[in-house]
């Protein structure tokens, strides 16, 4: 099992698009990347930590091999704007990938390198790549599994069921097998 962190906006959104993909065993959103240790929601919200709102991702690299991941983090958010995603903004919005091995930093870099030479975006791709290290903070109870437990919210209902529809659509091959 392999280790690694991103950050694409909300950790709502993120979440939920990765805990769909069959060869992640463990999604858990979080802070990292800032100064303040065990930081609060409040906190983070308030930009003055340095943290952004990221997932921790524990997965099998031969079931689902990290450029899929990678795939699959660009697709899900937008990787030009700095600190947003949509209406959400600040620091915490910013858009980074949290390596723990230098395969995983290599490889980003490698992705991004391709996704600028074959101009998939209009802006320049702005996700910063960093060493997770002992930088991450579980959040909150109340944050895991949002979208499940929060099906009617409006935010889920606007923001995060496209994304998680786009990625199912998109990346149907790399989708766990749904329960009946």
């Amino acid at each position: 099992m392999e280790v690694v962190a991103f950050g694409g906006g909300c950790f709502w959104c993120t979440e939920a698009v990765f805990l769909q993909l069959k060869g992640i065993a463990e999604v858990t959103p979080g802070y990292a990347g800032g100064s303040v240790a065990n930081p609060s929601y409040n906190r983070v919200s308030d930009g003055t930590t340095g943290h952004a709102e990221v997932i921790r991702i524990v997965y099998d690299p031969s079931i689902i091999p990290f450029a899929k991941l990678l795939e699959v983090f660009f697709a899900s958010h937008d990787p030009t704007t700095l600190n947003r995603q949509g209406a959400d903004m600040g620091t915490q919005y910013r858009s980074t990938i949290l390596y723990t091995t230098p395969e995983q930093k290599t490889e980003a870099e490698r992705m991004i390198a391709a996704l600028t030479a074959e101009k998939k975006y209009a802006d320049p791709i702005v996700t910063k790549i960093e060493p997770l290290g002992n930088s991450f903070y579980p959040a909150e109870e109340y944050h895991k599994r949002y979208y499940d437990t929060h099906p009617d919210q409006p935010y889920v209902e606007i923001v995060i069921a496209p994304k998680v529809e786009k990625i199912r659509h998109a990346y149907k091959d790399l989708l766990k097998e749904q329960k009946s």
